[in-house]
């Protein structure tokens, strides 16, 4: 790594920072007795010192032109929170336990995303390790975590943070993470971890005295954005390449999820995310596995996941937030906001085709046409869901999906999603019907920054009919009420939910036409005053047939199935899953006219050769 500390044991370490128009910088250590030390410039503008008599209990400032002492923008530890000193971590201190680990294909990650405060009323890594196990059961194999870089106070989403090397210590610093990770792995669990190159947090943001991080020409809608393409932006773009190597090789992180990357901007020859996709990709040679990064875009762009040998970006996987507006506006009637471009059988039936939904037609809520052909992205390059946190923690009152629709209309949300030919992502609480809020939450200490996270909050809801007032983020309560209750899943419907969760997580393994995420062998059929979608997928002797029932009420029809001797295998009305009661025959012939239950989705399964 070219900035930050570099230490080598032996109370050896390097110290390194990148600073080019300031005229000196001195190493202030503070602990565990105070020295300082001059440091010596380079051509590329970086400032460097070795020195004798550090361990991983040494904290330090950089003094920057005899004027200011500031946290090192690389600091890889904040024990004191933003303002306080940085403090030295010795990575090869970890004893790792997780024998020869490779990771889990992206084709067959079931993704969990969860919030580590939230998650436990502990608020730490520790505290999620005892919850693995269960995870596992269920059938999660890949776990998602929000960011989880430094940022100001004990309680924020995470999107806040000014350190994006630094692990956030009101969770349990480097060690807790690395904890984390070897358990995860341990246990068959793959680690993403969520980042965020777009833009730094306001509070505790001291990299612009260090140097021209920062760009007037564009503006992120949280701040000033990065400088990937202006003077001095190599070095700039370095130290966020460099970041994403830095959670791979010293925390084994297995994927990363690039927080909104249409608010990167970059109008150079070689995008940043390209350069980013090219510099993982060496280092997953260097490494012998492979190593993931995942894109949220509000872009609809299918440059992002395109090669780079076809003048793509070369990311690996994208949300897909249209996949996700497509089936809410189906299952809860919403119309208001980015909503109201939704709603139909058709926007659908589109999405489980192709992905977008948006492919250049005219979007009513932008006001413009938005978005690029989808068809041509292969499905296991796709992350879909029915909630994630911005999904639901962007409400004004944070209402989970348990809070707007019916259990039966839970069940048929997770079946699209589960039975999708695309990824599948779960948020925390959601496998079990969690009905606690999921607001947003801060702990900023400037009064003039909390009251602007209050007023712009109001603003973002002006698109939507949401009624009453949005609750405080500043407030201990808001987050308090943020947290899930675990305990929830062994009672009643809860439970039932969890099991039916399980079962199809199982039957998404281990049936191959299931198995094996492809758009190809794929066919969808809606109607679309019933409010009914036909799903067909096959692999090779293997076939299934969904119907999924959006329409609140029971429905009589004639399926579109193309011949005979379809057994049924998942029922989500059965009374098993605490539903009404089945209408529908346990064999599906063609032609046969049937009943199915209102907002409740069936799987028939067929296997025999030309099944398909």
């Amino acid at each position: 790594m070219k900035q930050g500390i570099d230490y080598a044991g032996n109370e050896r370490c390097e110290f390194t920072v990148w600073a080019p128009f300031l005229r000196k910088v001195t190493l202030k250590i503070i602990s565990p007795e105070e020295r300082l030390v001059p440091m010596e410039k380079d051509k590329e503008g970086f400032w460097k010192t070795t020195i004798e008599g550090v361990t991983p209990a040494t904290k330090y400032f950089y003094r920057l032109d005899d004027e200011k002492e500031r946290p090192d923008p690389a600091s890889q530890y904040q024990p004191q929170g933003v303002h306080g000193a940085s403090q030295v971590v010795d990575h090869m201190a970890f004893a790792w336990s997780e024998g020869n680990w490779r990771g889990i294909p992206l084709n067959e990650m079931i993704m969990y995303e969860l919030h580590v405060g939230a998650f436990t009323p502990e608020g730490t890594f520790h505290a999620i390790i005892p919850q693995l196990d269960e995870l596992r059961d269920i059938g999660i194999n890949a776990l998602e975590l929000m960011p989880v870089s430094q940022f100001p106070g004990e309680r924020n989403w995470g999107y806040d943070g000014v350190y994006p090397y630094a692990v956030q210590n009101s969770y349990g610093g480097p060690e807790g993470l690395k904890y984390l990770v070897n358990e995860c792995h341990r246990r068959g669990i793959s680690v993403i971890l969520d980042v965020v190159y777009n833009h730094l947090g306001p509070e505790g943001n001291y990299v612009r005295d260090f140097g021209p991080y920062f760009t007037n020409t564009y503006r992120t809608p949280w701040g000033e954005a990065i400088n990937f393409d202006s003077a001095y932006s190599n070095e700039v773009r370095n130290f966020f390449i460099e970041n994403a190597i830095y959670w791979f090789n010293y925390y084994h992180v297995d994927a990363l999820r690039i927080d909104a990357v249409h608010a990167i901007f970059d109008k150079g020859a070689k995008h940043f995310l390209a350069e980013l996709s090219e510099r993982v990709e060496e280092f997953s040679q260097k490494n012998g596995r492979k190593y993931y990064l995942i894109a949220e875009s509000d872009l609809n762009d299918s440059r992002i996941v395109i090669p780079r040998k076809s003048r793509g970006y070369g990311i690996d996987g994208v949300w897909c937030d249209d996949f996700h507006h497509a089936l809410h506006t189906l299952l809860t009637g919403e119309d208001s906001g980015y909503y109201r471009d939704f709603g139909k059988i058709g926007h659908m039936a589109k999405s489980l085709t192709e992905g977008f939904v948006y492919t250049g037609e005219y979007s009513e809520f932008r006001k413009r046409n938005h978005g690029n052909s989808s068809k041509d992205i292969p499905a296991h390059r796709m992350i879909v869901f029915s909630q994630n946190h911005d999904q639901t923690g962007n409400r004004m009152l944070g209402e989970r999906l348990s809070a707007l629709v019916s259990f039966e209309a839970l069940k048929l949300a997770a079946g699209a999603v589960l039975l999708s030919p695309y990824i599948p992502l779960l948020f925390m609480g959601e496998e079990y019907g969690e009905d606690t809020a999921f607001l947003y939450f801060v702990s900023h200490s400037d009064p003039d920054l909390i009251e602007a996270v209050r007023q712009g909050r109001k603003r973002e809801f002006r698109e939507f009919t949401w009624q009453g007032e949005p609750p405080d983020p500043q407030s201990r309560e808001t987050f308090l009420k943020s947290k899930i209750a675990w305990q929830k899943r062994k009672e009643g419907n809860h439970r039932i939910l969890s099991d039916f969760y399980k079962r199809l997580i199982l039957v998404r393994k281990t049936i191959p036409a299931l198995s094996h995420p492809d758009k190809r062998c794929l066919s969808v059929d809606g109607l679309e005053g019933e409010k009914v979608l036909f799903v067909r997928r096959w692999k090779v002797s293997n076939a299934v047939f969904f119907i999924f029932n959006f329409n609140g009420a029971d429905v009589t029809l004639v399926p579109s199935i193309p011949d005979d001797g379809w057994s049924k295998k998942l029922d989500s009305s059965e009374k098993i899953w605490n539903g009404p009661g089945s209408l529908l025959p346990d064999e599906l012939n063609f032609g046969e006219e049937i009943m199915i239950r209102g907002q409740s989705f069936v799987m028939y399964n067929k296997e025999k050769p030309g099944a398909a």
